[in-house]
């Protein structure tokens, strides 16, 4: 194999050929991408179900998709809404990889999610004291499993390779994107699909509001996520999915295909601090970019850009800028929060910010964080505010930090 097909390791390069996104951006690549760079917050009244009795009353909603264009009018009855998002996302991205042509046991499918189908387990619930477990739904069970969508993207597609599902909270869509890297550079496949999806229910926004997690803005939900802002007091649930597929260069070029970016580093650690509250001074977040930037064979200085977890509460946030300061210094590279515009997709956000960045890289333009106008006197870093900014095409980091925690940060870079 030539040098320029492999890393600094001598590992396969991992290149992304594919990508799918479901988010309240948009359902298509164009869509989502063009309400980023407009800055365009899309926290609004939720219409899934009557959020009227609730503290919070607002999210970001996956709008204008129809899971029966994906499923059949049949079969998405027998799926929970996360299932519909996840596979509609790898469904999206397999054909923006073009003819992939691959033995059926050489592909893996890694789909993340925070939770899994917690819409269908809501409702089961409620039929279970209502009417009684004889009318509990015979599809509860594989519906409501968290590795439902990992299952079914490998059955509509028949692939048979490693099948299997991260839940590591707000960092899995992340995780999984690296955990195939992993699988392309150990060579247990030579494809594979990976992302991350989440959906919410009443019960979801009233528990993240008990806990004080949430914005309270219902008076004003387009400017709730704020993140790094002075004013910023918690997060905007959302719904969504995002994947990629993932090939060696090798085989990419090989084919053919067309390369949106590679995934040329990737870190993952565990704060071992406290279940929902960062490790102090953002030690373990700090820890995971360096092990991504290590993994990458890069310094801090080349890295062009970072996609920020930012979710617009108070602990992060600071937490998060610590962690970038500790790392890149007193002059770290700009830095954007997409969670102002998509709200906080938990199992799906860190697919979804992957896609956008890879999308920076391409356009070399980095998309405003929405509703920031005043940072915190504790953030200390170059955030893009107000409009889009041009960026060059360096490296750039992506970061997701979730409850339990769980760290996880991809390095990003264009090809050609």
């Amino acid at each position: 194999m030539s040098n320029e097909l492999l890393d600094h390791k001598g590992r396969p390069r991992v290149v992304v050929t594919g990508m799918g996104i479901k988010c309240p951006a948009g359902t298509s690549l164009d869509s989502a991408w063009a309400t980023m760079r407009a800055g365009r917050s899309m926290a609004a009244p939720i219409d899934l179900f009557d959020a009227e009795p609730l503290d919070v009353r607002f999210a970001c909603q996956v709008r204008d998709f129809d899971p029966v264009d994906y499923f059949g009018a049949k079969e998405a009855r027998r799926q929970d809404r996360v299932t519909h998002l996840g596979f509609a996302a790898a469904a999206d991205a397999i054909e923006h990889a073009g003819a992939i042509d691959v033995d059926p046991e050489r592909c893996a499918v890694v789909a993340a999610t925070g939770v899994g189908g917690l819409t269908t387990l809501e409702e089961n619930c409620h039929i279970f004291y209502e009417k009684g477990p004889s009318r509990v739904s015979p599809f509860f069970v594989p519906m409501m499993m968290p590795n439902a969508t990992a299952g079914v993207i490998s059955m509509h597609y028949g692939y048979t390779g490693p099948a299997f599902c991260v839940s590591t909270a707000c960092a899995a869509g992340t995780n999984a994107i690296g955990e195939g890297v992993r699988l392309l550079r150990d060579g247990s496949a030579e494809v594979v699909v990976a992302g991350g999806a989440e959906a919410f229910t009443a019960v979801t926004v009233a528990a993240f509001a008990r806990m004080g997690a949430l914005s309270k803005r219902n008076d004003d939900p387009t400017t709730a996520s704020r993140p790094f802002d002075i004013d910023r007091e918690g997060f905007v649930i959302a719904e969504g999915a995002a994947f990629f597929v993932l090939e060696s260069m090798e085989r990419a070029l090989a084919r053919g295909a067309t390369l949106h970016g590679e995934v040329a580093g990737y870190g993952r650690n565990s704060d071992a601090y406290h279940i929902t509250a960062p490790s102090p001074g953002g030690a373990g977040a700090a820890r995971c970019m360096q092990l991504a930037l290590d993994d990458a064979g890069l310094d801090p200085g080349e890295i062009g850009h970072i996609n920020a977890h930012g979710t617009s509460t108070e602990l992060n946030d600071a937490a998060e800028a610590e962690a970038i300061r500790k790392v890149f210094g007193d002059a770290p590279p700009p830095v954007t929060g997409p969670k102002g515009v998509l709200g906080h997709m938990i199992g799906g956000a860190g697919a979804a910010e992957a896609v956008i960045s890879l999308l920076a890289l391409r356009d070399e333009i980095l998309p405003p964080t929405a509703n920031t106008a005043q940072l915190g006197d504790d953030i200390g870093l170059d955030v893009v505010m107000g409009a889009e900014r041009p960026i060059s095409a360096a490296p750039a980091i992506s970061n997701s930090f979730g409850f339990g925690g769980h760290n996880a940060s991809l390095v990003l870079r264009r090809v050609g």
